[in-house]
């Protein structure tokens, strides 16, 4: 969680970001005012742009080089979004199978040691389910 919070910590202003990103300031401009980047902003109102930021620019940057359009650029990246949220929420879905697994085997350790201890009990409860 804590490279998450780095990436994201808004640390570089534009003159620096756009050297980053290998791009001209006024770039990195038109790219906020197209909607294809969101830099955070000091109370003074100056932009401050976080490795997050740079890398999505450095993607930008690229994509655009092998001659995709701005329009192209925001497909991409929208999809790339969905992408990762699709990951995410399958990640979630893992995490709470391996739960009920878990309690499954839980569930079923408890059901063959109480079979163990009480043999009549396992019939009895098979009888009454029917």
């Amino acid at each position: 969680m804590t490279e998450r919070t780095d990436r994201d910590r808004p640390v570089y202003m534009i003159s620096v970001a756009a050297e980053l990103a290998g791009v001209h300031p006024q770039t990195l401009r038109a790219y906020e005012q197209k909607g294809l980047v969101t830099p955070q902003r000091t109370s003074g109102n100056t932009r401050r742009y976080s490795q997050a930021d740079i890398d999505r620019l450095t993607l930008i940057n690229e994509l655009t080089s092998e001659g995709i359009n701005l329009a192209g650029v925001t497909r991409i990246l929208d999809l790339q979004g969905r992408l990762d949220e699709r990951d995410q929420e399958l990640d979630d879905l893992h995490k709470r199978v391996r739960r009920l697994a878990d309690r499954v085997h839980e569930l079923e350790t408890r059901e063959s040691v109480n079979a163990l201890v009480n043999p009549g009990s396992t019939a009895l409860a098979i009888r009454r389910l029917h």
